[in-house]
């Protein structure tokens, strides 16, 4: 009963029944019922309401928390969960990791995989090797990729096509098509995704070409630039499509019948999805368009039936903070139908410093510091407000007890792409191969610069 309430969404009724269920028939399955109810409408507070009034704890009951705080962005919360449990079982492991690579924390999501691999008693599924295929395709991880193909074929896991779409879309993401084909070739079972994926892994190529042409300073004609705006458009890549609209107009060919034609098709195709609007969001944080930027956040939902994620919520945030609407920004977090992540306190705790905003500040750092122990931001961000304010106690008070947890701040990164390497650079590394290559150069523009 309690079950066919949450699944009709009447958690009143649910809550009401629960509270008269006998204690003996209450935990755990009656519990995970409602608790699981609570984590698919996205209601994690309720749901830690029941997971904490539970005297007996499955496997299941833990594991479901893992995963509920993992989709909210909070991995702390969940790592720490995750450690605590005594019994852990495949459903419980690939959940941390998916929660980890969904968040772009791919070398501890990898590390996981790997430490679970050396636990006997938990055995790899489906489910598992898809979250790493996927996160190793979407993030560019080539050598682990081919590390846990060659891992299952050693196992002698037969691929069912569900598992097979995700290597071929991995092999087809790497531009490797012909690991591609061997995928496709040895699946026993295909169905529209395979090939989709495949026909999808040439097109992505031919883009690489065009590339390369391009870098041999060979002159595209109306045909070169006809083909890739229709291999754009079959991918519905906007990004690829625009860049190559740029170069149309470089060229004077924007008034070629075929490349016209191709242009249309391919705008015609680039549907919207999460990705988009998160750049759009973004784009009118930096520019200050808050009416804009409201706009585009409700047609997500209601216009292009796409629910908005967390990063979409501290993109508002952060655009209503920096054009100073603090109040509108508390009162946006306090309404989210999910639990605030580290990017919405974050955005909250930097429009507070700007404009000076003491309270605001101390409520968001308080609220980072409990998702994220190490961070040092909340503590340089209070010291400095406390500073500019003339409260030279309280800024001393911020400055010890980041001292005593042992919390140093982050040096400044900054990165450059390089013929497809990334070229990473901490403050005061001179660790770089070419350290003082980069460094002759610097000076001499820097000498330039003066004249």
């Amino acid at each position: 009963m309690v079950t066919s309430f949450v699944n009709i969404g009447k958690f009143d009724k649910a809550e009401e029944l629960y509270a008269e269920t006998p204690m003996n028939w209450c935990d755990p399955v009656c519990s995970n019922a409602l608790l699981n109810g609570y984590l698919k409408m996205g209601r994690l507070d309720q749901a830690i309401r029941v997971f904490e009034g539970m005297v007996e704890k499955d496997v299941v009951s833990w594991s479901s928390m893992v995963d509920g705080y993992c989709r909210n962005g909070r991995l702390g919360e969940a790592r720490v969960l995750f450690d605590r449990m005594e019994e852990k079982n495949v459903v419980t492991w690939t959940a941390m990791i998916n929660g980890y690579v969904k968040m772009g924390c791919f070398k501890d999501g990898f590390g996981l995989f790997v430490q679970m691999r050396r636990k006997d008693v938990v055995k790899v599924v489906s489910n598992t090797l898809t979250v790493i295929f996927e996160a190793c395709g979407r993030l560019g991880r080539y050598e682990e990729g081919c590390q846990v193909h060659g891992l299952v074929l050693r196992m002698g896991f037969e691929f069912d096509f569900f598992l097979g779409n995700y290597v071929l879309s991995m092999y087809c993401r790497f531009g490797c098509i012909d690991a591609a084909i061997n995928v496709f070739c040895t699946m026993k079972e295909r169905d529209v995704v395979s090939w989709n994926s495949l026909i999808a892994g040439y097109v992505q190529v031919a883009i690489c070409w065009f590339i390369d042409m391009l870098q041999q300073a060979v002159r595209p004609n109306p045909l070169t630039l006809s083909c890739v705006l229709s291999a754009s458009a079959g991918l519905a890549t906007l990004n690829q499509g625009l860049q190559v609209h740029v170069h149309v107009v470089k060229m004077d060919m924007e008034l070629d019948l075929s490349i016209l034609n191709s242009l249309i098709l391919m705008y015609s195709k680039c549907v919207p999805n999460e990705i988009t609007f998160l750049g759009v969001l973004s784009a009118c944080t930096h520019m200050g368009m808050v009416e804009e930027g409201w706009r585009y956040f409700k047609s997500m939902r209601y216009s292009y039936k796409i629910e908005p994620g967390p990063d979409h919520y501290a993109c508002m945030v952060d655009l209503l903070g920096r054009a100073g609407l603090l109040d509108q920004a508390i009162n946006f977090i306090t309404s989210m139908p999910l639990e605030p992540h580290f990017g919405v306190w974050g955005a909250l705790l930097g429009a507070s410093r700007n404009h000076v905003q003491l309270d605001l500040a101390k409520l968001a750092a308080q609220h980072l510091s409990e998702l994220e122990p190490h961070n040092a931001a909340p503590y340089v961000v209070l010291s400095n407000l406390y500073s500019v304010l003339g409260n030279m106690k309280d800024e001393e008070q911020v400055r010890i007890a980041k001292k005593l947890k042992g919390i140093k701040k982050s040096p400044g990164c900054s990165w450059i792409m390089v013929q497809d390497k990334v070229n990473l650079f901490h403050f005061g590394d001179r660790s770089h191969v070419k350290f003082e290559e980069i460094k002759s150069i610097v000076w001499t523009i820097l000498d330039e610069m003066r004249w």
